[in-house]
């Protein structure tokens, strides 16, 4: 733990030259930039040749990855859920059975790093084994970003083939009745055979912002598909109920009731139950070709609410991160908000997201340049520009562990926090880790991808190469550390512990979302273009499109 704290301390100190893996911060403040006589952004290096075609050997190391997870997967548990590669096992959510997540959630990562002979298995099982007709209760939010999209962008990718379309059409029908609450949110759980919403007694039938409005995408695509309007007309519901309960900083608490479509009290946060709210805000602009703008001017006060309220800097090095507001009652029982600064490695989505919404929503031309210059962006798209280039900064120094894999949650340093210094590092760092003591949940790593998903969208928005060499650290700490020689890969309980001590799971999300990003980062620029796919919160691509029915609302 000392090495690692000198190590941290001393990074934050070094000249930018001096590590090819961590960028160079941006200390300096946004007016400064803000007006500025150069056209060249913050963020933008000015010294580079734009690189925009494929890397093909880490392409091609990317690729035996895949293989290896889902290979090993298909031999010890084809169609289950989950996979367990220490133990060789799969789990399904429910007693009544599966709905094969995996497979659903894998096989548009075939199709695009062209895995023929895997894909065609994977489109069989789907066709021949696949049945909704479960009696249990399945996460509404989680079945629908990752089987409803799965089979949604397979359907695409696949060149329309109706197997896909059949099923996504049966699930879709099949989730419906969640929407059936006195104010049209969604309740969190889907009984899939009885058609049937279910609350969650673990939050007292209150519903996560986050799982209420990341289902747009999903099912205003299917709508579009089928001609079913009642696909969109909920989902977009969803949108209105929650506008019509927004606070005046745009920004959304973590719960709302499903019964009076109106927030609880509960922490604000881009973390877990929050992220994808904000993500979908600009998502749902872009997916209808930039026509609905209410939709973006929900995002545009959301980012502002962002800014306002929750960006803040580290102490030594001054790195940004996004802290939470977490709900207290005063001595005299009014309701205050504690800030609080701590970082979820979910909130790393945040970086690529504010990139993509400042060369869209917050440009003042309609075809942007890579790399974007001063003059096509507005003051806000500025702002959010330099803002996600600095939050990778930041992800990217959570990766400054033993491991080089960065821990589910991180701590920033504040004045009078009472941290032990000589324990913690000056900056950041993990909460409750102590030497030789068993490693506190905030150690872990997942697999998650969310700091590779705004790398590869930071290097389509700018093709400098030094987000393809960030991406490549990160792979190959994953390939040193979580790959499983007998095949797939594992969770780490300790990401500054070495050797690493496995968690016997291999999300789903790794290989549609984890390598799917890293193969496209070392992809041809021209392969998904972000101005014709739009990437659901689970990396399924979903194609841009003009509606055929009036959307948005007042």
């Amino acid at each position: 733990m000392e090495e690692l704290r000198v190590r941290r301390r001393k990074a934050a100190t070094e000249s930018p030259n001096d590590h090819a893996f961590f960028p160079a911060l941006v200390k300096s403040p946004l007016n400064q930039f803000l007006g500025a006589p150069t056209r060249h952004l913050p963020g933008v290096r000015t010294n580079y040749v734009p690189t925009f075609t494929a890397d093909e050997a880490r392409q091609g190391a990317v690729v035996e990855a895949f293989k290896h997870a889902w290979l090993a997967y298909e031999r010890d548990a084809m169609g289950d859920d989950e996979y367990h590669p220490i133990s060789h096992a799969g789990s399904n959510l429910t007693q009544a059975g599966g709905i094969g997540y995996t497979v659903a959630d894998s096989i548009d990562t075939m199709i695009i790093m062209g895995l023929e002979e895997e894909y065609q298995r994977a489109r069989a099982w789907v066709a021949d084994k696949l049945s909704f007709e479960r009696d249990g209760n399945f996460n509404t939010f989680e079945t629908t970003i990752r089987i409803l999209g799965g089979l949604l962008s397979a359907y695409h990718l696949s060149g329309e083939d109706p197997v896909f379309l059949e099923k996504a059409q049966e699930l879709g029908s099949r989730i419906l009745p969640v929407f059936e609450t006195e104010s049209g949110l969604p309740l969190s759980l889907v009984n899939l055979a009885l058609r049937e919403g279910v609350s969650d007694s673990d939050t007292n039938g209150y519903i996560s912002t986050a799982e209420a409005a990341t289902l747009q995408l999903e099912f205003r695509y299917l709508a579009y598909l089928t001609d079913d309007d009642t696909f969109w007309e909920k989902a977009e519901n969803v949108m209105a109920v929650l506008r019509a309960s927004a606070m005046p900083s745009g920004l959304a608490s973590i719960f709302v009731d499903p019964k009076t479509g109106r927030y609880r009290t509960s922490p604000i946060r881009l973390g877990s139950r929050g992220d994808s709210y904000y993500e979908y805000l600009l998502k749902q602009y872009l997916q209808t070709n930039q026509k609905e703008h209410v939709y973006r001017e929900m995002y545009a006060t959301a980012m502002t609410g962002i800014h306002t309220h929750l960006v803040k800097r580290g102490l030594s090095s001054q790195l940004l991160y996004i802290a939470e507001l977490n709900p207290e009652r005063t001595q005299n029982g009014e309701l205050g908000w504690r800030l609080t600064p701590k970082q979820d490695h979910l909130v790393c989505f945040l970086g690529g997201s504010l990139m993509l919404g400042a060369t869209t929503s917050g440009a003042l031309v309609h075809n942007v340049s890579v790399p974007p210059q001063t003059d096509e962006l507005a003051d806000q798209g500025k702002r959010d520009w330099l803002t996600g280039v600095e939050l990778i900064d930041t992800c990217m120094a959570t990766h400054d562990t033993q491991t080089g894999l960065a821990p589910e949650i991180a701590h920033f340093r504040i004045l009078g926090d009472g941290v032990d210094d000589s324990i913690a590092p000056a900056d950041w760092y993990i909460k409750g880790a102590r030497p030789d003591a068993p490693p506190p949940f905030d150690a872990r790593y997942i697999l998650r991808p969310e700091t590779i998903e705004s790398i590869f969208i930071a290097f389509r928005l700018t093709g400098d190469p030094k987000y393809r060499d960030y991406g490549w650290a990160i792979f190959q700490a994953i390939e040193k550390h979580c790959r499983i020689p007998t095949g797939g890969y594992a969770s780490v309980i300790n990401v500054d512990q070495v050797p690493v001590e496995y968690d016997d799971k291999m999300e789903t999300f790794l290989m549609s979302e984890t390598l799917k990003y890293l193969y496209l980062l070392f992809a041809d620029s021209s392969v998904l273009p972000l101005s014709e796919y739009v990437f659901n919160t689970e990396a399924h691509p979903l194609p841009v499109f003009n509606p055929t029915m009036r959307t948005g609302f007042s």
